[in-house]
């Protein structure tokens, strides 16, 4: 059986940042043992500024274009104790045998609206948008506790 770790992993979603930084998401973000970003990052900077808090696992969204984006995946895979999350930007790109590879957390953004939901056992967890704000979304990200096999997912409004 494998050993527990000393703590629960802390790990940060955010998602649709557009090229904005906000004071608020980094404060969120702070003290995460990693940082998942689920696209629609829009410009390096947002990425050297995450990686100054965490380590990063990242995915490319539909506005991720250019030179700066292109070795960026479409889909990354992390496994965070004994929980194995896929990150993708779009939940239409969500492959459709997630048992199959024993994906227990899919984290997507690409509609700004945050959300977390269970189907079929698996855990899906956007985090919605910490950029610009788009129509009345709210503006957000989420966090991920993981404990061994336990993980739980919750949403943080950034400004109201």
């Amino acid at each position: 059986m494998p050993q527990r770790p000393a703590h629960p992993s802390r790990i940060g979603l955010i998602s649709d940042t557009h090229n904005l930084v906000r004071p608020e998401a980094l404060a969120h973000l702070a003290g995460c043992d990693a940082i998942v970003h689920a696209g629609d990052i829009c410009n390096q900077t947002v990425l050297d500024a995450l990686a100054q808090i965490a380590p990063l696992t990242v995915v490319r969204g539909n506005n991720d274009i250019g030179e700066w984006a292109a070795s960026i995946p479409t889909h990354a895979t992390l496994i965070v104790q004994q929980v194995k999350i896929l990150v993708v930007h779009d939940l239409a790109d969500v492959p459709r045998n997630l048992h199959d590879d024993d994906v227990r957390v899919v984290v997507t953004g690409h509609s700004h609206k945050p959300l977390i939901a269970e189907r079929d056992g698996v855990l899906f967890v956007n985090p919605g948008s910490a950029g610009p704000r788009r129509f009345k979304l709210p503006i957000s990200a989420g966090m991920l506790t993981i404990d061994g096999a336990r993980v739980e997912a919750t949403l943080h409004m950034l400004t109201t």
